[in-house]
C-alpha cells in the first residue's frame, strides 16, 4: 500500500512540476509575441517525451512555401510506389523557369530546356525553397488536388492546397493555401516516425530539410550554432501598407540528448520590418529549445 502510494506521489509530482515548467514557457511565449503587430500562432511537441504546447494553435495560416514539405511528402510517396524514380529525369522546359520569382534554379540554367533528375529538383525546392522548381512538382503529381487528397489520407484535415506558386503571385491567392500550427505538428510527428513515407524516403526528405539555406535568421538564429534543424521557411511579400500576409518557420530539432521537439510557427498579417519579425521567430526558438534543454 505505502509503495503504491509513492508511486502515485510521485506521479502527482512530476506533473506538477511539468504543468508548471510548460506555464512558464506559455508565459515567456506570451510576453515575445504580446506587443508585437502580427497575428502569431505556434504548437510544440516533444516527439520523445510527449510535452506540448500551443498558442493560438487553430490559427488558420497562409502556409506561404511551407507546402513545399507536403509537396515532397506527396511526390516521395510516389517514388515510394514505384512510380516515380529519385534518378529519373525530368525536362524542365524554358517556359517553365518564369522570371520574377525566387528560383535558384532559373539562375543555375538560365535557357532552360534541359534535364535534371528528380532528385535535384526535389533539393532544389526544399532545401533552397525553389519556386519554379515547386510548380513543376506539383504538375509533375497532377495538380493540387493530388497533395490535397494525400495530406488528407494521413489524419490531416486543417490544410487547403488549391493554388501554386505561380497563382500566389496575385495578392487575394496569398491567403487561400492554409493549415494550422497544430495540424503541422501533426504531420511533422508522423512524418518523423516514419509513418508516412518508407525509411529511406523519409531520411532523404528529413536530410535535405537539415539542408535549407533559407531563414538562417529566423529559427536557426534562436539554436546554438551546429544544431541539427530539419526545417521549412515560407514568406511573402508586402503590400503598398507595409502589409506582409505570412512569415512562418516549421522544423524538427534535435537536442543534445538525442531527442527531439517539433515546432511549428506562423506569422499572420504582419506589420513588423522583416528582421524584427525574424527575431520573434528565433526568440520563440531560444525559449522552447531552452526549456527542453533545462527539462532534460
Amino acid at each position: 500500500m505505502t509503495k503504491l502510494f509513492n508511486i502515485i506521489l510521485f506521479s502527482l509530482l512530476s506533473f506538477s512540476t511539468f504543468a508548471q515548467s510548460t506555464n512558464e514557457l506559455r508565459q515567456q511565449l506570451n510576453q515575445i509575441i504580446s506587443s508585437k503587430n502580427a497575428t502569431v500562432g505556434m504548437s510544440i511537441k516533444g516527439i520523445e517525451d510527449k510535452d506540448t504546447l500551443s498558442i493560438n494553435g487553430n490559427l488558420k495560416a497562409p502556409m506561404m512555401s511551407v507546402f513545399k514539405f507536403h509537396i515532397a511528402l506527396t511526390v516521395l510517396n510516389r517514388v515510394d510506389e514505384g512510380k516515380l524514380s529519385l534518378t529519373q529525369q525530368i525536362f524542365i522546359k524554358k517556359k517553365e523557369l518564369h522570371e520574377d520569382t525566387w528560383s535558384p534554379m532559373r539562375e543555375d540554367y538560365p535557357d532552360g530546356n534541359v534535364n535534371l533528375t528528380l532528385d535535384k529538383v526535389l533539393r532544389y525546392t526544399i532545401s533552397h525553397s525553389d519556386n519554379n522548381g515547386c510548380d513543376i512538382l506539383i504538375n509533375l503529381l497532377g495538380g493540387t488536388k493530388e497533395v490535397q487528397k494525400f495530406i488528407n489520407k494521413q489524419g490531416i484535415k486543417d490544410f487547403v492546397i488549391k493554388v501554386n506558386e505561380q497563382q500566389m503571385r496575385t495578392w487575394e491567392n496569398l491567403y487561400v493555401n492554409t493549415t494550422t500550427p497544430l495540424a503541422t505538428t501533426a504531420l511533422l510527428e508522423k512524418f518523423f516516425k516514419g509513418e508516412i513515407l518508407k525509411e529511406n524516403t523519409t531520411k532523404y526528405l528529413y536530410q535535405i530539410m537539415t539542408e535549407t539555406s533559407r531563414g538562417l535568421t529566423w529559427m536557426k538564429a534562436g539554436l546554438p550554432e551546429n544544431t541539427e534543424l530539419a526545417h521549412r521557411t515560407g514568406i511573402s511579400g508586402t503590400n503598398d501598407a507595409n502589409l506582409r500576409v505570412a512569415m512562418n518557420d516549421i522544423g524538427i530539432v534535435k537536442l543534445p540528448n538525442g531527442k527531439h521537439f517539433i515546432l511549428s510557427v506562423y506569422l499572420k498579417n504582419i506589420t513588423e520590418k522583416q528582421e524584427d519579425t525574424e527575431k520573434i521567430i528565433a526568440a520563440i526558438t531560444k525559449a522552447t529549445w531552452d526549456y527542453f534543454v533545462e527539462k532534460n
